[in-house]
């Protein structure tokens, strides 16, 4: 009798699709291909990771600077519906204390799609080594965490499509 009206929280759950560009240039793979099995066995969210070609994080779509590492080696952005993303260079790459890392960001920063956000030294992280494969990853702390389909293959920054994330 009442269907067409909608409470809140059935409008809250409607849901919606958000389509994210790879942040680095290079190569997208399966989480599983990680190092590290915080990241491999999803524990942080899920998502893909990128093998870079060339040391330059940009942001993957509009949205807010969340939280960004005070060694610039992560950073947390959140799109306007919600959804944040854990932009990781590296692995164990916070024991290079910043080195390496130049970061053109800070916590609070608005963001445009393309904006370049850290600059890193692929030799620099080599050498101290670390793997440079970089986890990219939906974080939820939803009761119903959203759907994420990764797309693999070689992919350009700002480009080329890596994660299709769907809330319920």
């Amino acid at each position: 009798m009442f269907s067409k009206w909608k409470s809140k929280k059935e409008e809250k759950h409607t849901g919606h699709t958000i389509e994210i560009m790879a942040p680095i240039s290079g190569e997208a793979v399966s989480l599983t291909e990680v190092p590290d099995e915080t990241f491999a066995g999803g524990h942080m969210g899920s998502g893909i990771a990128i093998r870079p070609s060339e040391g330059i994080l940009k942001a993957p779509f509009d949205g807010t600077v969340a939280h960004i590492v005070k060694s610039s080696h992560a950073v947390i952005l959140e799109h306007s519906s919600g959804v944040q993303l854990l932009l990781h260079i590296g692995i164990d790459t916070v024991s290079l204390k910043g080195n390496g890392f130049v970061s053109h960001i800070s916590s609070g920063d608005q963001v445009k799609a393309g904006q370049t956000l850290i600059e890193f030294d692929l030799d620099v992280i080599r050498a101290a080594g670390c793997d440079t494969i970089s986890p990219v990853i939906v974080t939820s702390t939803e009761e119903t965490p959203p759907q994420v389909n990764g797309h693999y293959g070689q992919v350009t920054a700002g480009q080329d499509l890596v994660l299709t994330v769907a809330s319920k």
